[in-house]
């Protein structure tokens, strides 16, 4: 390492330090930051940093790891059971896409190679900013936010594609070599089957040996090594480095140590894709976009009306839904990273012009600063829209969900009229306790309406429908959601607007019954785990156990706040994460071998705690020890179950098996 590279990378670190703290003050991206450092101390600005290959390899490798961590994401079965969104919606609106700006491209005179390449690079979207989001928003799991997702799994395959496609291509040509493409995608199809079988069976084995070893540094040093050797492998073939890093994710992607390299390798990741945007900054020439700011407009404005429209019709006529259809498309509108790395790719085999690829970088940038400000009034298109197919209907009234608010008084208002809303509904039907639904399904609102039901359509979270149902003379409020995204947000408007008002909430599991008590719900009912409890009351009666008990042990469990039913031995099928997206508490035996370090030593000195990990129970010659006390010292031959998350179990495993 040379002084002046080092003098270097301290401009660079520094500048991004300051960067990314503004422009998380100003709730934008950290990405835009380091793009804007990259502009700034580039050659075309300020000039500190002259030469832009110096950071190259750096900055590749962060994309490695960007490559490493979707790898570690794509799961099989995950595309599968979404398979309308990703191989309909993504696949068609990635060709059209493509297809649109490959034609407008060709007219305008460029080469046909310049014009794949621009094309590859407009018609993905940033996986980054809609996933983080959706998520900020709560919308992962609505329906909008599932088709958006299912477009992104696609399009984060068809970024694998170009990666091998665009180093097959002359620049410059008029035509593109069908035979060498068909060569190198033979060449990326072979590498990766014989990789994926190769690392299905060496990789799980490797890293088992280095959890085993108990030692963080080695795992880490293994994650690393398994990266960087399967990109060295991939650039040895002729292809892209980061296709090397997609490959050796995914042969991790299903294994037991998925959370942990996650964990591991997105401080690299990080550093180093923010070297790569910064890169990607330094070939803004700040000149030539001032003079032809004019044109980036255009163009931005065109990629995103373009990719809106398209992702609306085919997500229409697929999925007959315009209102989620056009959420989507108003998400997606973007360009993202991916056209970046694509660029510089492209940039370095001379695919295309420094002047083009600008103005095809700044198009994007501009397109990624204003995607959180489309996404946040998106829903003010869905309630139009919504609210005018509702109007539209001719076999109902539309004054028939109006709310006469005037005899509303001492009501329950249910807020979502979903399966568990409706039988709500019922009981209290039967009680003669008056009720109001509010429901944003216009099909469901109309149906339940005509059938006499006491439903309006609007969104929870408005102050102006809240008022309309009568909230503050209400005598309960249920949020009955599926989803806990939708309840949580909903939750704290409504506890923000009426201090006194019960509210009961409705969630899947008690996987965030913190979050819930902390914004203000009175009660919170975990469906699967009140479920369970029903259940073995039955099975306790037919036993013939007394019903004080049954009620007095139910109700233990309750005020124990379900501790008892945390934890499951999980199986092949199991899912690894809970509804929040976490990973799910498991439990995991393990015996203790006569040559391991940890016999004759109690609980408490194992240090299980820095694992965030506990011992739920004992088994030691066919008697079982629940909840062992923290001086309870291990034998040779005991079975240790352990519970936690699953990354935090495999790590306190690999502890407990060291050998003396």
């Amino acid at each position: 390492m040379t002084h002046g590279f080092f003098e270097q990378f301290l401009v660079i670190l520094c500048c991004a330090v300051i960067a990314t703290t503004l422009f998380r003050r100003i709730q934008l991206p950290p990405l835009l930051a380091y793009l804007s450092v990259g502009a700034l101390v580039g050659p075309y600005a300020l000039g500190v940093i002259e030469d832009v290959h110096s950071i190259e390899f750096l900055s590749e490798l962060g994309v490695v790891f960007l490559l490493f961590m979707l790898g570690l994401e794509f799961s099989v079965s995950r595309m599968i059971a979404m398979r309308k969104a990703v191989f309909g919606l993504g696949s068609l609106q990635v060709i059209i896409t493509s297809a649109v700006i490959i034609g407008f491209c060709t007219l305008i005179g460029m080469p046909l190679t310049t014009s794949v390449v621009i094309a590859g690079a407009l018609s993905l979207s940033s996986t980054a900013i809609v996933s983080r989001e959706l998520i900020h928003r709560n919308e992962l799991d609505t329906p909008h936010g599932q088709l958006s997702v299912g477009t992104l799994i696609f399009q984060d395959l068809a970024a694998v594609f170009f990666l091998i496609v665009v180093p097959t291509l002359n620049g410059g040509a008029s035509e593109i070599n069908g035979s060498q493409v068909a060569l190198m995608l033979l060449e990326g199809g072979t590498l990766l089957i014989v990789l994926l079988l190769i690392g299905h069976i060496v990789m799980p084995m490797l890293f088992h040996e280095s959890a085993r070893s108990g030692s963080s540094d080695v795992f880490v040093l293994t994650s690393l090594a398994a990266a960087l050797l399967a990109a060295w492998l991939t650039e040895a073939a002729g292809l892209s480095m980061a296709l090397g890093g997609f490959l050796a994710g995914m042969m991790l992607g299903e294994s037991r140590y998925r959370y942990q390299l996650e964990a591991d390798i997105r401080p690299f990741r990080d550093v180093l894709l923010g070297l790569f945007f910064v890169s990607v900054g330094m070939q803004l020439d700040l000149q030539s976009l001032l003079e032809n700011w004019y044109w980036v407009l255009v163009f931005t404005l065109c990629l995103i009306t373009a990719k809106t429209l398209i992702i609306t019709f085919i997500g229409s006529l697929l999925h007959k839904d315009l209102v989620n259809s056009l959420r989507a498309g108003l998400s997606l509108s973007q360009g993202g990273e991916f056209g970046f790395a694509l660029l510089a790719l492209a940039l370095g085999s001379q695919l295309i012009s420094p002047e083009i690829n600008t103005l095809t970088v700044a198009t994007i940038i501009i397109s990624m600063i204003i995607t959180p400000i489309i996404m946040n009034h998106t829903h003010r298109v869905d309630g139009l829209l919504a609210k005018q197919q509702l109007e539209q209907e001719d076999s109902i009234d539309p004054s028939g969900s109006q709310i006469d608010n005037h005899n509303l008084n001492n009501h329950v208002i249910i807020c979502g009229f979903g399966r568990v809303g409706q039988i709500m509904a019922r009981f209290l039907d039967q009680a003669q306790i008056p009720y109001i639904a509010i429901d944003n399904d216009p099909v469901r609102v109309m149906e339940a309406s005509t059938a006499g039901e006491h439903i309006c359509f609007g969104d929870a979270r408005r102050d102006d429908i809240l008022e309309a149902v009568g909230a503050k003379n209400a005598r309960m409020l249920i949020l009955s959601f599926p989803e806990t995204e939708s309840s949580l947000p909903a939750l704290k408007h409504i506890r923000s607007r009426f201090v006194d008002l019960p509210i009961l909430v409705r969630t899947r599991d008690d996987s965030q019954l913190d979050e819930f008590q902390t914004a203000g719900a009175t009660e919170v009912i975990p469906e699967a785990l009140e479920g369970s409890l029903m259940m073995i009351s039955h099975v306790l009666s037919l036993l013939g156990m007394p019903h004080t008990k049954i009620e007095k042990q139910i109700n233990t469990v309750r005020a124990e706040r379900y501790h008892m039913l945390h934890g499951y031995y999980h199986g092949r099928h199991s899912s690894k994460i809970d509804s929040s997206g976490r990973a799910k508490e498991i439990l995991h035996p393990v015996t203790i071998d006569t040559d391991a370090a940890e016999i004759g030593k109690t609980l408490k000195e194992l240090k299980l705690e820095r694992f965030k990990v506990t011992v739920a129970m004992i088994r030691r010659q066919n008697h079982s020890n629940h909840n062992p006390k923290g001086d309870t010292r291990l034998k040779s031959g005991d079975i240790v179950v352990l519970k936690g998350p699953t990354d935090k179990v495999e790590l306190a495993e690999a502890s407990i098996l060291s050998k003396s």
